[in-house]
């Protein structure tokens, strides 16, 4: 069963809604502090892409096919890599910044994701990340444990209930308190190789 995640026009509509109510400034702001050569990992259908600043030299990397294509149709000048972000195609220490906008929901091993983003991090570089986490207890959080399987399925891969942050500190990282934000259960942050 193809998931939400592998609709490229209806994963759009999706985003665009979602965008309208605030999400849209947390993307511009994702892009926004990007430097130098840049890896969108997980660019899907390319909604980041035309927000970076003309200075950037940025590539997309997405395992979708549809969603790359989708994505050549809305930054045509951007380099676009299908692969796979828990063996990503490129040599350590390859950029200065790395870009995952709500994508690490649906990587199957975020440790070994997260390993790879660090391998191909130059010394100093930036993860800068934005990702829906698993709520802070309560009716939600349990909702979310509850349903988790059917909701992955319906997606088509996305782990709604994951903590995010805790993964992205246990591979290494530091997250930037400064940058830190939270919002319900969205978050978004820059964390360097520790």
């Amino acid at each position: 069963m193809r998931g939400l995640e592998q609709i490229p026009w209806l994963y759009d509509a999706c985003c665009a809604l979602v965008e309208c109510f605030g999400l849209g400034r947390w993307r511009r702001w994702l892009v926004e502090g990007a430097a130098g050569r840049t890896l969108d990992v997980g660019c899907g259908t390319g909604r980041n892409l035309p927000l970076y600043a003309a200075g950037v030299r940025v590539i997309g990397l997405d395992p979708a096919r549809d969603a790359l294509l989708a994505a050549r149709r809305r930054a045509p000048g951007v380099p676009l890599v299908q692969g796979d972000a828990q063996a990503l195609p490129f040599r350590d220490a390859a950029f200065d910044t790395v870009v995952s906008g709500l994508a690490f929901c649906s990587v199957p091993d975020p440790a070994r994701g997260l390993a790879e983003v660090k391998r191909v991090l130059r010394p100093g570089g930036a993860l800068r990340m934005l990702e829906h986490v698993r709520a802070t207890g309560g009716l939600k959080a349990r909702v979310q444990d509850r349903w988790q399987p059917l909701w992955t399925r319906l997606s088509g891969g996305c782990h709604w209930n994951r903590e995010t942050e805790r993964s992205v500190e246990a591979a290494g990282f530091r997250i930037e308190a400064g940058t830190r934000r939270a919002k319900g259960d969205m978050r978004r942050f820059v964390a360097r190789p520790g």
